[in-house]
């Protein structure tokens, strides 16, 4: 299944760019985000819309503000020309084989190794 976003006025919008709200989309008056739900409606004419990145959706969110809660909008860092330094790399460093390490005893009859005490832990076998 293929996920495809709907075709909303929020696409032709460009991002951390101000626009104001009445030439985006029209309608009745609404409130700034920054002023909040209790504040009183005021024109489209009044308010900037200001398309927000968001890390989850490439499609990003759009936000309405007033005069005196628009942020100062950083334009986006131009991508630099010049290539990033290359790593030297070298060769995983490997395990130095263990001197010490000795053959143990099996049990003939469960195939499992024997402890230090010589009995099989399975069977109960005596392995000499």
């Amino acid at each position: 299944m293929k996920i495809t976003s709907s075709s909303d006025w929020r696409n032709g919008v460009a991002f951390d760019t101000p626009m104001i709200v009445a030439d985006l989309v029209p309608g009745e008056p609404t409130r700034c985000s920054g002023c909040g739900v209790a504040s009183e409606p005021r024109p489209r004419t009044e308010l900037w819309a200001i398309k927000h990145r968001h890390r989850n959706d490439p499609a990003g969110y759009v936000k309405f503000y007033c005069r005196t809660h628009l942020p100062v909008v950083q334009p986006a860092a131009a991508p630099s020309a010049s290539r990033p330094a290359v790593r030297e790399r070298r060769p995983a460093s490997r395990r130095p084989a263990l001197a010490t390490e000795t053959t143990r005893a099996m049990c003939p009859d469960c195939f499992i190794e024997v402890s230090a005490t010589g009995v099989c832990g399975m069977c109960g076998t005596r392995v000499a």
